[in-house]
């Protein structure tokens, strides 16, 4: 442990970054959270993708009574699938449905490459590769934040195998690129090696919970920050990169016309989520994730989408308020 902290000690000199005092009581996690357990069982599937081969981790909720429909749960970047948890165990335990949780290369318990060129196109490519050897035929896609980019994708790329499309507080509703200064990959990696607890706490007690913090919320603090006393964590920090870049400079929301799926707009109007806000003046900040309004234009923009606003709820509905969340989720999936 003392050489690690004096390893990232060197790397972050070397990259000009200061390191504040570490959090006390932080389990230190895996490369691929090999100590930390969720909540079902995970799956290992072994997946060919530029030239070298990678384990995609995923959970295979069975249902005790199935209704003989599926729905697949896309995580966020700053997550993984563990945080499906109760809407996974009311669509499988309650509802019937098989639920299939991934977690995408680069995150969770999949592999971290040390060189991968990431794209909606390829995360949505694995994904159906990982469903065509499951054999589901059709499915229900749920995407969360950066999950709604990729559900997004996945069913532009895949309209036959996408039955209904549901995004909760997606981010990718505007375009950045239009405001924010294009910044490369090396950027987001020096940002990524200079997090700490605080600095992630801190994040989400802003922007996730309105400053209103509970207990519960420490789950997904602690994976963070827990990850960032790793001996890899710079392998862990340059795919968080990768991933940056590719949201950045990969908008959906010119093609939401073309989605063909029935299409559920789950929205807390407190969220303001958007990348690049700290490289703009407060003038064009104030204009940036405005989500009443990004989900109003995007319900335009989609043929068949219903809209579903959750007043005073931030970017995180299925956590902040599971309540309020799962309702609209479960009559739009009986429908």
């Amino acid at each position: 442990m003392k050489y690690h902290k004096f390893l990232l000690l060197i790397i972050a000199l070397i990259m000009g970054i200061s390191v504040p005092a570490q959090q006390t009581g932080i389990k230190t996690l895996g490369l691929n959270l090999e100590n930390y357990d969720y909540p079902f069982d995970v799956n290992y599937f072994t997946i060919a993708s530029q030239n070298e081969t990678y384990q995609m981790a995923y959970m295979d909720v069975r249902p005790a009574k199935p209704n003989g429909q599926s729905v697949l749960l896309l995580h966020g970047k700053n997550f993984n699938g563990a945080y499906w948890r109760e809407t996974a165990n009311v669509l499988a335990g309650e509802q019937g449905f098989r639920v299939i949780i991934p977690d995408q290369i680069g995150f969770g318990k999949s592999s971290k490459p040390k060189h991968y060129h990431y794209t909606f196109q390829q995360l949505a490519a694995n994904t159906k590769t990982l469903l065509d050897t499951l054999q589901i035929e059709t499915i229900a896609v749920l995407g969360h934040s950066m999950g709604g980019m990729l559900a997004t994708r996945f069913a532009l790329m895949y309209p036959e195998q996408t039955d209904k499309l549901i995004l909760a507080n997606p981010i990718g509703l505007e375009d950045w690129k239009l405001k924010v200064p294009y910044k490369p990959v090396e950027w987001w990696y020096t940002n990524e090696l200079g997090k700490t607890y605080e600095g992630i706490k801190k994040y989400q007690l802003e922007s996730y919970y309105n400053n209103q913090w509970k207990p519960e919320y420490d789950e997904w603090v602690n994976l963070l920050a827990g990850w960032t006393l790793n001996i890899d964590y710079p392998r862990i920090a340059w795919n968080a990169a990768l991933t940056y870049d590719m949201i950045f400079t990969q908008p959906v929301c010119y093609e939401f016309g073309r989605i063909k799926a029935s299409t559920l707009l789950i929205i807390g109007q407190r969220d303001r989520t958007a990348l690049g806000k700290q490289l703009v003046s407060d003038e064009v900040r104030a204009t940036m994730g405005n989500y009443p309004e990004l989900g109003k234009r995007t319900q335009q923009q989609i043929q068949n989408a219903r809209l579903v606003e959750l007043d005073d709820i931030g970017h995180l509905p299925h956590i902040e308020a599971f309540d309020r969340f799962i309702g609209p989720l479960v009559e739009f999936l009986n429908k």
